[in-house]
């Protein structure tokens, strides 16, 4: 990903999603129906997180948030969370400053207790020296879980009212928001599900109340332009009216 992307012109821009989030499921699943170790998988996963953040940038999405590894996948066998473990170290060592050269702006959210401490100050470091930028902002959601983290803001704001900084009546949805790991990043217009699993998996519950979803049959390490294209072609044939009963623009 070295060279620079022009955005796409799409017909009726306003129609086009601002943030996309993406759960990237069947890795295992891929592999399998090819006679492969789910570590395979795993590695071809990658490739396609490599394509899709290239496909953002070239399609003009200026928010894509990825699910890379839920707070509940730690119940998976350790010899496999040791082989994403280096798959996220070697992806960030490799990739970083691809991505800071198109212009990309790393964020991570999710928990940071129980990981492993050089792949956090990779992150902190992929985080500093990408703040800048402004062409694609790219969140990971790492050893994130939704309802933990609603109930993290749920603490934070539970705390300021004991100290006086805020009435319980005071709090909001909006103030609850700005508490959350997504603070400062808009709600996610188009959220996409690959592998044919149709639910949400913990993964931005409150942010998702009003988010259009698209379920693709498509293995994850299948995924790319092709198949994101196809995925903006179906939001824009929705109606979005937000509990209204005429659609409403998303500028």
């Amino acid at each position: 990903m070295n060279e620079h992307h022009q955005p796409q012109a799409w017909s009726r821009p306003e129609a086009t999603p601002r943030h996309i989030a993406i759960i990237m499921d069947g890795n295992g699943r891929w592999a399998q129906s090819r006679g492969l170790p789910r570590t395979a998988g795993h590695r071809q996963g990658v490739e396609a997180v490599r394509r899709t953040v290239r496909a953002a940038l070239e399609l003009g999405i200026p928010y894509l948030t990825l699910f890379s590894f839920s707070s509940e996948n730690w119940a998976r066998p350790a010899s496999e969370i040791d082989d994403l473990m280096g798959l996220m170290k070697r992806y960030v060592r490799r990739d970083l400053a691809d991505l800071h050269e198109n212009g990309v702006r790393v964020r991570v959210i999710g928990e940071r207790k129980g990981v492993d401490r050089e792949l956090l100050a990779m992150i902190d470091e992929g985080v500093a020296l990408t703040g800048e930028n402004k062409a694609l902002n790219l969140t990971i959601a790492f050893n994130y879980g939704s309802r933990a983290e609603i109930a993290g803001a749920a603490r934070q704001l539970a705390q300021r009212a004991i100290e006086g900084s805020i009435k319980p009546e005071d709090i909001t949805p909006e103030l609850l928001a700005g508490a959350l790991d997504t603070q400062g990043i808009p709600d996610p217009d188009l959220l996409i599900r690959t592998s044919g699993e149709l639910r949400l998996s913990n993964f931005l519950l409150w942010q998702s109340a009003y988010t259009e979803f698209v379920f693709l049959e498509a293995c994850w390490p299948e995924f790319g332009h092709d198949l994101l294209v196809q995925a903006v072609e179906e939001f824009r044939r929705r109606e979005r009216r937000f509990g209204g009963l005429a659609a409403r623009s998303m500028g």
